[in-house]
C-alpha cells in the first residue's frame, strides 16, 4: 500500500470544511444575520414631498394668488434615544449567536466525519481479518479432506468445514456490500459524487484515557461554540426586551418646508409631530411581554444546554474509557490464549484427539475477538471526535 492509496483523517477533513454544503448554508446564514445588524440600527429613509399648491382651479398655471406656492417638504422620523440602539444591539448578538452556530456546525460536521472514517477504517479491517480467517478455514478444510481421505477423520468434518467457509464468505458479502454504501456516506459529508473512489484508510492505536469530566465540561464552558452562542442569544433577548419597554415613548417626526411663490416673498414651515400610542394594550404592551418571555425562554435553554453538555460529555468519557479498556484487554491477553487455543486444537486435531468441531469454535473466537478489538479502536476514535466538538478543542495525547 503506498501513501498515494490512503485517504488520511486530516485530508477528509479538509476536504469536508471546504466542500460539505450544509457547512456552507450555516455559514451564510451567519453572513445574513450580520447583513441584518446596520439595518436594526439605521434611521428611517427622510421624505421628499415636491408639489404645487393652492392653484386656481380654472388656471393652474396662474401665480397670482399669495395663497399659491410651489413646495418642497423634507420630514424625518427620529426614533426614541435607545430604540435603535438596543434595536441594533439586539441583531449584533443574534449575529454572533449565528457565527458561533456555524462553528459549532463545522465541529458536528467534521465529529460525523471523523464518525463515518472510523467505521469504514473498521470494515476494511475486518474485511481483512475474515478474509485471513476464510483462508485459515481452507486450509482446515484441506487438512480435514486428507485425514478423511486417509481415514482418520469423519465425514462430517469435511461438511462442516465447507460450511464454515460458505458462512464466512456470506459474512465477506454482506461486509462488503455495507462498505460501499458508508463508502457512499464519506462521500456525500466530503461533498463528492456517491461512486467516488475512497482508497485505504488510517485506523491508530487507542491514545490516552480522556480527562476527568469536570476538566472537560470546563473546556466546554469555555469554548464551546454552542454555549457561547446560547449566551448571546439571551443578550439579544435582553436588549430586544430593553428596545420594548422603550416602545411607548414617541417618535418624533420633524417636517421642513419651503413655499417659492414667483410674486410673492417666500415663506417656510416647521413642523413637529409625536406618534401617539393610542392602542398600547394590544401593541407595544404585548410586545413587552413577549420579549420578556423570550428572554426567559433563552436562560432556560441555555441552561438545558450546559446541563446536557455536562451530562454527554460524563456519557462519552465512560464509553471511550470502556472501548480503551476493552481493546488492551483484548490485544495484550485475550487474543494471545485464543491464537494459542487455535494452534494447540489443530496439533490435537491432526492427531484424532480433538473434534473438528472444537477447532473450528476455536478460530472462530479468534476471528470474533479481533473484529471485536478493530470495532473498539474504531469506537474510542468516534468517541473522541466527539467529545472534541462538544469541548471545543482537541484533546492532547488523546486522538
Amino acid at each position: 500500500m503506498t501513501n498515494a492509496d490512503t485517504l488520511r483523517l486530516a485530508e477528509a477533513v479538509a476536504v469536508a470544511r471546504e466542500a460539505n454544503s450544509s457547512l456552507q448554508a450555516a455559514r451564510l446564514r451567519a453572513d445574513v444575520a450580520t447583513a441584518r445588524v446596520s439595518q436594526a440600527g439605521a434611521w428611517p429613509d427622510p421624505q421628499l414631498a415636491v408639489g404645487v399648491m393652492n392653484r386656481r382651479v380654472n388656471d393652474m398655471g396662474s401665480v397670482g394668488d399669495p395663497m399659491s406656492k410651489n413646495a418642497f417638504q423634507l420630514t424625518q422620523t427620529f426614533r426614541w434615544p435607545g430604540k435603535l440602539g438596543f434595536g441594533e444591539e439586539r441583531a449584533e448578538h443574534l449575529a454572533t449567536a449565528e457565527r458561533l452556530d456555524a462553528e459549532e456546525a463545522e465541529r458536528r460536521l467534521l465529529a460525523r466525519v471523523t464518525s463515518v472514517y472510523y467505521e469504514l477504517a473498521y470494515l476494511d479491517r475486518s474485511l481483512s481479518v475474515m478474509r485471513e480467517t476464510r483462508d485459515l478455514l481452507r486450509d482446515f478444510q484441506q487438512v480435514s479432506s486428507a485425514m478423511y481421505g486417509v481415514g482418520d477423520a469423519l465425514q462430517q468434518d469435511v461438511l462442516q468445514a465447507q460450511i464454515s467457509v460458505a458462512q464466512m464468505t456470506e459474512d465477506i458479502t454482506v461486509a462488503e456490500q455495507e462498505r460501499l454504501a458508508m463508502a457512499a456516506r464519506l462521500n456525500a459529508l466530503l461533498g463528492r459524487a456517491a461512486t467516488a473512489e475512497v482508497g485505504a484508510l488510517e485506523l491508530p492505536p487507542p491514545g490516552a484515557e480522556p480527562s476527568a469530566v469536570d476538566d472537560l465540561m470546563q473546556m466546554a464552558t469555555e469554548n464551546r461554540p454552542a454555549l457561547a452562542a446560547a449566551r448571546q442569544r439571551v443578550l439579544a433577548a435582553e436588549s430586544g426586551y430593553r428596545a420594548a419597554r422603550r416602545a411607548l415613548y414617541p417618535d418624533i417626526t420633524l417636517m421642513v418646508e419651503y413655499g417659492q411663490r414667483p410674486d410673492y416673498p417666500d415663506l417656510a414651515s416647521l413642523m413637529v409631530g409625536f406618534s401617539l400610542p393610542l392602542w398600547a394594550g394590544s401593541r407595544q404592551l404585548p410586545l413587552r411581554d413577549e420579549l420578556q418571555a423570550e428572554r426567559a425562554a433563552q436562560e432556560s435553554r441555555e441552561l438545558d444546554l450546559y446541563n446536557e453538555t455536562y451530562a454527554r460529555l460524563a456519557e462519552l468519557r465512560a464509553e471511550a474509557v470502556r472501548a480503551r479498556n476493552l481493546a488492551a484487554l483484548y490485544a495484550t491477553s485475550i487474543l494471545p490464549q485464543a491464537r494459542a487455543a487455535v494452534e494447540s486444537a489443530l496439533s490435537a486435531y491432526r492427531v484424532g484427539r480433538v473434534e473438528y468441531i472444537s477447532l473450528l469454535n476455536n478460530e472462530m473466537t479468534v476471528n470474533r475477538y479481533q473484529i471485536e478489538l478493530v470495532r473498539l479502536t474504531a469506537e474510542y476514535h468516534r468517541i473522541v471526535a466527539e467529545i472534541e466538538a462538544i469541548v471545543g478543542v482537541e484533546l492532547e495525547g488523546v486522538s
